[in-house]
């Protein structure tokens, strides 16, 4: 049942059944990790009905031809992707995601959120502020809060990345280190057991750690599709994170390995 569960969102995204020939196989495989940022072998092998050795060959493949990079439990897509194409995937568990961060955001006093899409719904959703300022370095972000009732919506500055819509560079990482956070609202690109969040560009990271720095608490939030896998540049420690937020039931099996390093709502 619990690798029904974990392959259920890959089954959404394929159109056509479980076994094909090496060629559309692979095919299928690129498509995925353009449309989803990363893929994980066991859900692959599970999908495709082969084995774990066949998906690792493909995925070797894909990497020679530039169209995926190779990480320790599959593969990522290569650079940061648009934001508007990051906004569509696993909407549903996205937005699952904001409903339980909603509650830990304080109707008063000062919060960061990241760029990212996920934080991005948390940022859309949020009606019951009275005093809270919510600095970010997300355009979008920025733009969904600027009307909020309650809500005093800062944009750090920098140079914006024109694939994911972040503010970036030296700026944003002197704003984004100018205040003091009650909580930094957080997400990645990937989460490894042993080495934590990571992100697709290195830009990315220095301005979440630049938030982290002075935070009384981070939450880190990732969607399911996250775990177990690993990007370009490592963000935080799980020492450094205060709670972990998914779209899975927190007594998931999946999220068994992370139980015993950090807190899991």
């Amino acid at each position: 049942m619990a690798g029904a569960e974990r392959c259920r969102g890959l089954r959404d995204e394929m159109s056509q059944p479980a076994f094909k020939s090496p060629e559309e196989r692979i095919g299928e495989m690129r498509d995925l990790i353009a449309g989803r940022g990363a893929v994980r072998i066991d859900e692959l092998a599970q999908n495709f009905g082969v084995s774990e050795m066949t998906i690792r060959r493909d995925l070797d493949e894909l990497e020679a031809l530039g169209f995926a990079r190779r990480v320790r439990g599959g593969a990522i897509a290569l650079g940061p992707e648009p934001w508007e194409l990051r906004h569509q995937h696993n909407a549903r568990a996205k937005s699952k995601i904001a409903e339980k961060l909603l509650p830990l955001v304080p109707a008063t006093g000062t919060v960061s959120f990241d760029a990212s899409t996920t934080i991005y719904r948390l940022a859309a959703s949020i009606a019951t502020a009275r005093d809270l300022v919510v600095v970010t370095n997300g355009w979008d972000t920025f733009h969904s809060m600027k009307d909020t009732p309650g809500v005093t919506a800062s944009l750090t500055g920098g140079t914006e990345e024109p694939r994911t819509g972040s503010l970036v560079g030296p700026m944003a990482v002197r704003a984004a280190q100018s205040f003091l956070y009650d909580t930094f609202f957080s997400s990645a690109a990937a989460l490894d057991l042993e080495f934590g969040p990571s992100e697709a560009a290195l830009a990315e990271s220095e301005v979440k750690r630049a938030f982290s720095q002075t935070s009384s608490r981070i939450v880190l939030a990732v969607d399911h599709s996250k775990l177990g896998t690993r990007a370009q540049a490592r963000v935080l420690d799980f020492e450094q994170i205060d709670l972990l937020v998914t779209d899975l039931d927190s007594s998931d099996r999946r999220l068994d390995g992370y139980r015993e390093l950090v807190e899991i709502a």
